[in-house]
């Protein structure tokens, strides 16, 4: 584009020609009977296939025992193996005795551990269920999964904004320190989805010292992407549960990870950190509903994964396909719309999204126009509580799935449709604004 004139400074005149200009690039998109898709954070084949050794690693003329001699082909220990719990202890950065290590779904262990609390309470609270009111904070744009889970069992999602170190902890703190109905909040604290930034010391050392109102308040500690880092030196995060024994809370978090983005997205294994009484508790009821994971598959993976360091060099592999990836889009997005005042993105130093900011109330338009074109996207919305954005800006891009070919494409793809709903929006409000200066006027 050789014109570097805003759109918002553009005449009308100017402001048509760019826009038949769009169209026409729009149109033959069109007809190219496109199919790409940058709506969720999948990994590629060619992730997956960096694992593939994990399918025959476990000799099969041997029986599959764990570090203390224990049958992991047989039922028992709820808990997971040795070697599993400490594996992902080191991941989470935490005790190997305060891991619960379960089958592939990290999500399960969330949606389980709100349902204990409204099914049968948790810390000799009343359970949720009986209370007329139960809140949960979520910082938005965030994960929609997780507010999913908590909108799914009736609880009042409660949209906090995310700045750029972290949620606004102003606001997390009059919450959750005056209103006893304020149960928990989730996070992402590295490389949140959808952002990619990564809660500063300060935001979690002001997490650690909340004073909630509910005893039975939880941060709910989904550090999804701990070891997903674009680049290195990765970020840091400080750790929560130090300094939550610091202020003398060590039952106000439950701690999350898995190794769904590490091996294989539906064949790894998922983890639960908490405190010794809370594990107790969550392994007490837990027990009612199964006699184990499969122990078999945690064996494998730390057969294939080794220890952190291991786990460490399988992640600079994913970085390798990943990182050319986020160069494509951020390419595309600063060589399209980087002149022209309408969007700002993230630049993320990992994790697996960008989030786009574009005009107020041109995001669904966006998402429509791509859609029609073959370029499958999150739907507008979806990374805040019940699914709805006032100011309609955001949209998630998922880079990871697609080729860089179809990238390439995407991107652009992406460009102009942000740009022709941009161009749209910025008419019409010189149209309504024009027709009310008449109505003033008559």
């Amino acid at each position: 584009m050789a014109n570097t004139e805003t759109y918002i400074s553009m005449d009308k005149e100017l402001l048509e020609e760019e826009l038949n200009s769009l169209l026409a690039r729009y149109e033959d998109y069109k007809a190219q009977g496109l199919k790409l898709n940058m709506a969720r954070g999948k990994p590629a084949p060619e992730q997956l296939d960096l694992s593939n050794a994990l399918l025959d690693i476990l000799p099969s003329d041997t029986t599959p025992l764990d570090s203390f001699g224990e049958d992991t082909r047989n039922y028992g220990n709820l808990t997971g193996i040795p070697e599993a719990k400490k594996l992902m202890g080191d991941i989470m950065g935490v005790p190997a005795n305060e891991v619960l290590v379960s089958n592939n779904s990290s999500l399960n262990l969330m949606y389980d551990a709100v349902a204990r609390s409204m099914l049968v309470g948790v810390n000799g609270f009343t359970p949720w269920s009986k209370l007329e009111s139960v809140k949960f904070l979520c910082p938005a744009p965030g994960y929609d999964r997780h507010f999913a889970i908590t909108q799914s069992f009736g609880i009042n999602n409660i949209e906090i904004e995310m700045m750029s170190n972290g949620p606004d902890m102003s606001v997390v703190e009059h919450l959750v320190n005056t209103d006893p109905s304020v149960k928990g909040i989730w996070c992402v604290p590295k490389y949140a989805n959808p952002l990619g930034i990564t809660y500063s010391d300060e935001i979690v050392r002001r997490f650690a010292a909340l004073k909630p109102a509910a005893g039975d308040f939880k941060i709910y500690w989904d550090n999804a992407y701990a070891v997903h880092d674009l680049e290195e030196p990765g970020d840091e995060l400080l750790d929560l549960r130090e300094a939550c024994i610091e202020t003398g809370k060590p039952n106000m978090y439950y701690m999350f990870s898995s190794t769904s983005k590490i091996t294989f997205a539906g064949g790894g294994i998922s983890a639960l950190s908490a405190s010794g009484e809370n594990l107790a508790e969550i392994v007490k009821t837990m027990s009612f509903q199964t006699v184990g994971a499969d122990k078999v598959n945690q064996l494998r993976q730390v057969a294939f994964l080794r220890d952190l360091d291991g786990v460490r060099e399988h992640m600079r592999k994913h970085a390798a396909l990943l990182a050319p990836k986020f160069r494509v889009v951020l390419d595309t997005l600063e060589r399209e719309l980087g002149n022209l005042g309408i969007a700002t993105w993230t630049k993320p130093r990992g994790g697996y999204f960008i989030s786009f900011d574009g005009l107020s109330g041109t995001a669904m338009r966006t998402v429509e126009l791509a859609k029609r074109v073959g370029v499958v996207l999150t739907d507008a919305g979806a990374t805040f509580p019940y699914g709805s954005e006032q100011m309609n800006k955001n949209i998630r891009i998922a880079p990871s799935y697609p080729s860089i070919e179809e990238l390439v494409v995407a991107s652009e793809i992406f460009c102009v449709c942000a740009r022709i709903a941009a161009i749209e929006s910025i008419m019409s409000r010189r149209s309504r604004r024009k027709d009310i200066v008449q109505m003033v006027k008559a």
